[in-house]
Order: structure tokens, then sequence, then C-alpha cells
């Protein structure tokens, strides 16, 4: 392709011989040949130091440097240790009366003053090597020294291990980027996000192409915010994503978009959600879902970090039916086990009267997991908690069972299902020494879910008491598919609502269900779990307008006019298509093993969705508001306020 657009290039230079051609063609193969060749970035090019803090060594002997950065430390005003972005390094203070001046400087400057420092790399004396430092043997014979910037005092140390609340991190946030695990974290995303458009824009020939921001509401999916226009009445929403602009690029005819997506949700308080956040976007035509899941496998082995285990392809996958029967969730975290299992059958003719009344009914199980050595980490109070989590939070009645364990917990309830059915429980459930069952009956779903939460918990309680269920070391992929198309309303259970958004395409087996029995129908949506969250989401698209229009407008009751646009271009010859957005910021979390995703963004917002650096959003005087024709409704209390 390059030669290719290389070749027209120079076609069209006015030239008097071929030889310049020749020789304008030769010099910019051969700099692009170099230039991807490069692999060692230059992280001194175009300023004034001449070398960074962490990457000198004992090959840099005798050479004159200088190097500029913040003073981490100072030990009785005879070393300093410099840091910026790459490491530290230990500087030498010159003690002799002919470098006073350089003396004043870096003795007297604040921590985390900026300076710039000139002078020669030296070896340490013998015995006093750092062997944890990279630069631990080299110093730096400072012979001039400049105070670029003094620091005032700090709200709190720029040290990885003093701890500091997230509200202070976040209101200094220009300060928090300074330690080393964000440089970290917000490098390597840098290095995975490059990574990826490599994979995909120059090995596999996607466009890159933004998308608008001002765009207009769209039915379904998560609140939107709303922007004011200056025409009365006219708002504009921005986009929770580039859906139906990734879907009419197809139609557009550009085969294969690519873009990293800023993305917006007004979701109100949610602990570990941003209202802002970046997806890598990707759309494609003639595909269908394997081709999406290789891809994107494929990417993700292609950017994954060098110094973690590499990723294993192909991923496995698992049906939401599956994952629902065996994990209680549609986003598993398969690296432990205990799975849920159905054990209905063995309390079929049971004289236990709630396990009796749950199988008497048409959705009826009984389902159980088993917690191995739970009768041994666990105390009464955690079995207990567990309880009630499930009464309060799924108004579900767990009983814990002890089968094998020398204690005296069961219940009457647990005591008269063990006369009944120890042994046949035992064997299903593979119970061993001091093996725990937590067991419930109910609905199909509901019993799964309540499991789910409580395996997840009784993991949670393990690993406080030692046990390593979860490794942080491995990443364990799956991909879950063949979710419903649809949903019931919450509100309104007789309606129906789209189980992820309203263009994806029902599979291919239950198309004649959508007329009869719509809720039946699976859709070809896939989503990509990684230890235990969702990082990624797609499905194949409806590309027949017919079609889309029945779904929208009949079984979904959605006004169709918001849509004119897309129903409109899929009329007029749009291809099959289909394609996926992974959650950047959650993927990077997952990765660097930060507790949050606001560890992973420069700039997050609070859980609230505030600004505290900033103090955004804030408000603006009416004089401001009024060629957007609106004005601020206050609260009876905020006028009281207002009012003093």
């Amino acid at each position: 392709m390059f030669s290719c657009w290389l070749s027209r290039l120079c076609r069209g230079l006015s030239t008097p011989t071929g030889r310049v051609t020749h020789l304008i063609q030769g010099s910019l193969s051969r700099r692009l040949m170099l230039s991807s060749q490069r692999r060692i970035p230059e992280l001194s090019s175009f300023v004034a130091r001449t070398n960074t803090c962490g990457e000198l060594r004992s090959s840099h002997l005798g050479q004159e440097v200088t190097l500029c950065g913040w003073i981490q430390y100072r030990r009785q005003n005879i070393f300093l240790v410099l840091r910026d972005f790459h490491g530290l390094v230990q500087v030498v203070i010159p003690q002799d009366e002919s470098a006073a001046s350089v003396k004043k400087i870096l003795c007297e400057a604040p921590m985390e003053s900026v300076v710039q420092v000139s002078g020669t790399v030296i070896s340490r004396p013998p015995g006093q090597e750092n062997p944890k430092m990279p630069t631990g043997e080299i110093e730096i014979k400072v012979k001039s020294a400049q105070l670029l910037n003094a620091c005032k005092k700090l709200p709190f140390e720029i040290k990885d291990f003093v701890k500091k609340t997230e509200a202070l991190r976040l209101q200094y946030r220009y300060l928090d980027l300074r330690s080393f695990q964000m440089q970290y974290n917000l490098r390597l995303r840098s290095r995975m996000v490059m990574k990826m458009r490599e994979y995909l824009c120059n090995l596999h020939g996607f466009v890159d192409i933004e998308t608008p921001t001002l765009f207009k509401r769209t039915p379904g999916g998560a609140k939107e915010f709303v922007i004011p226009s200056r025409e009365p009445g006219k708002f504009y929403c921005l986009p929770q994503s580039p859906q139906q602009f990734k879907q009419l690029l197809m139609v557009g005819g550009l085969d294969r978009y690519f873009q990293v997506a800023r993305c917006y949700r007004d979701e109100g308080s949610r602990p570990d959600r941003q209202p802002e956040f970046t997806q890598i976007d990707i759309e494609m035509s003639f595909v269908d879902q394997i081709g999406i899941r290789s891809l994107i496998e494929g990417l993700l082995q292609y950017s994954w970090p060098s110094d973690k285990d590499p990723v294993a392809v192909p991923f496995p996958s698992m049906t939401f039916a599956e994952a629902l029967a065996s994990y209680g969730t549609d986003k598993p975290d398969t690296r432990f086990g205990m799975k849920i299992v159905d054990i209905s059958d063995v309390f079929r003719n049971t004289k236990v009267g709630f396990l009796q009344d749950a199988l008497s009914k048409p959705q009826g199980t009984v389902k159980a997991i088993c917690i191995s050595e739970g009768a041994k980490y666990l105390k009464r109070k955690d079995i207990e908690s567990l309880r009630k989590l499930a009464a309060d939070h799924f108004n579900q009645e767990v009983l814990p069972v002890f089968p094998k364990a020398n204690r005296n917990w069961n219940s009457p309830v647990a005591k008269s299902i063990m006369e009944e059915q120890r042994s046949e429980l035992i064997r299903l459930m593979e119970i061993q020494e001091d093996g725990v069952v937590l067991l419930t009956a109910g609905e199909h779903r509901k019993a799964c879910s309540v499991l789910g939460k409580l395996r997840l918990e009784c993991a949670d309680l393990l690993e406080a008491r030692g046990l390593v269920l979860r490794d942080p070391a491995v990443f364990s992929f799956l991909w879950v598919v063949d979710f419903p198309l649809f949903l019931p309303k919450e509100e309104n259970p007789g309606e129906l609502e789209s189980a992820h958004h309203p263009f994806t395409a029902p599979h291919p087996s239950d198309i004649h269900l959508l007329h009869t029995e719509p809720k039946q129908v699976r859709s070809q949506h896939y989503d990509l779990v990684l230890n235990g969250n969702e990082i990624g989401g797609g499905s194949i698209r409806i590309h027949d307008a017919e079609l889309q229009r029945y779904i929208l407008a009949t079984l979904l009751k959605e006004d169709v006019k918001l849509l004119s646009h897309l129903l409109q271009a899929l009329d007029f010859g749009a291809p099959p298509h289909g394609g996926i957005a992974l959650g950047l910021d959650r993927l990077i979390c997952l990765v660097t093993g930060a507790p949050s995703i606001r560890d992973v963004i420069a700039f997050p917002k609070s859980f609230r969705g505030h600004d505290l650096m900033s103090n955004a959003p804030d408000s603006l005087p009416p004089e401001e508001l009024k060629p957007y024709h609106i004005q601020v409704s206050w609260p009876a209390d905020s006028e009281a306020e207002r009012a003093h």
C-alpha cells in the first residue's frame, strides 16, 4: 500500500528526470525503514537535558551529563536523589569552597523543587552501591546547578508508601501524577494503545476515524448528558458510544473502522464508574462473530505488556445460560471453582418444607455451592453475614450445611437434610473434609444469582484468611455468547427492552421466534470477560431496514423518527457488519492491578462525578445561560442559601 502511494506521490512531482524521483523514493523508503527499526526512543531529544535520571549506568562512566528533575531526597547535605519520569539517580553535592554557590542551591532548595544539574558520571565508592536502584552503581559529581522552580510545602509527600485519602489525591492530581505507580499506569496505558493502533491500522488495514461528540438523543441504554444549543428548545446529547456512526461508516464503505473513543454516560453516583470514559471502538463489514473474536484475541496478544505472562489464544467461550447456571453471573471469574450445582433431583422426595415448596413450582430448583475448607476458615459470624446478604439483597433463604465437619453448626433443618441425603449430597458436590455447602431453593435465575454473589463473597472471606483463590498474576479471559435479545422491563415486565442495544442482530436460528415468542430469541451479542469483569462487548448488527424498524417500533415501542437517518441508511445498500468496544479504563486497571479505574485515568472524576481539582461542574450566571433559552429552577433550600 505504501509503495503504491509513494509511486503516485513521485509521479505527481514536477521533476526533469527520473533520477530525482528515484533519489526521493529511495531516501523516503530508507528513512521509513530506519524509523520502523528504531526500537529505543530518544528520551532526551529537543530538551535541555542530555540524559534522563533513570538511564545512567556504569557504561556512562566519565561522561559529562546534564539532568533535570525533582529533588526526591537529601541526606546530610552531602547527597541528594534526583527524580524524573524515568527513574532516580544519586547526586553528590560538592563540598569545596569553590563550588559554594552550587552547594547553596542544592542544599537550600526545598524537597520537590525542580533543578538542573550538570556534572560527571562516576562510580560509587566500594560498598556504597545500591542494588535496589537501577542506577545504583553510579552517581553524579556535580559541577553546576540551577534552581528552575522552588517548591512550597506540599499537602502530601510524593512517595507511594505514604497513605493519602483519594479525595486529597484527586484535589491535587497534578502532584499525585508524580508518583511511581501513576507514572507506570499511564505509560503502560500509552504503550498498549500504541500497540493496538499498530495492530489494527498497520497490520490489518483499519482506518482511524473521529466521530462527533455533539449528537442527539438515542433511545434505550444509559442516561445521556444533555447540552443546550442556541436554538430554543433544541439540545445536543453526548454519545454513550459511537454506535450509530460506526454503523454508518460501514454503509459508507469504509470497511474497517477503529477509534480510541471518548464516551459519556450520566449514571450518577457509581463507585467504580466514570461519567466520561474511553473505548477501543471497532467495526467491520462482512464479518461474523468468530472473525471479531479472533481479531480481539490477536489484538490483546499483540498489545499485551512484555512484563506479564503472554496471553494464550483462543479464549474459551461459554453461553450466557451456562455462565448463569454455573457461576450465577454473565461475567464469571473462572480463576477459581466453587461452581453452582443443581441438586434438585436429590430432593425430589424430600420432607423438608421449604424445599418441597420450591420444587412444586414450575421454575423451582434447589441449587448449592461447596466452599472447600469453609468449616476450617470461616467463622460462625461469616456464615450469618452471608445469609443476611442473601436475605437483604435477594429476599432469598440460604441454608448452610456442614456434611463432614466436626462442628455442631447444623440447624434442625440442615440436620434433617443430612439424615435424608448426606451421602448423595457428598457424592454430587464432591465435598471434602471441612467443606461447607450453601444451599438455596427457588426460581432458577434467582437461585443462581444469589449463589453467584455468595461465591464471590466467600472468595473475599477466604482470601482475607490467607488463602489464594484468585491469583492476581493470572489473566483468565472468557467469551460469553448467546445472550437473550430482549429482557422484560423492570418497571413494566409486560414490555420488552433490549438486553444490550436495539441494533443487535437476532441469532439466525431464532429469527422465526421474533413474531411469536420474542422473549426466547437469542442475540448475536458477545461479551469479553477478564477475571470476572466485563472488559468488552459487541455484536453482529441488524443491516436490514425492515427488521430494524420492526424491532424498534413493534417490539420495543420506540419512536423510529429518532433513528430515521439510520433506517434510511440501511435501506441504501448496507453491508452485513459487526463490531465490538473494549473498555480501555477497565482493561488497564486489571492489567496494572490498580484498585480503581481512577488510578489509570490522568484526570478522573470522583465517584459522584465531580472534578475535585477544578470544582467542576460549576454554576453559571443567568446572563450566560440566556443565549441558550434555559434557566435554573433552584430547590427551595438552595434558594434560601443563595438569599443569604
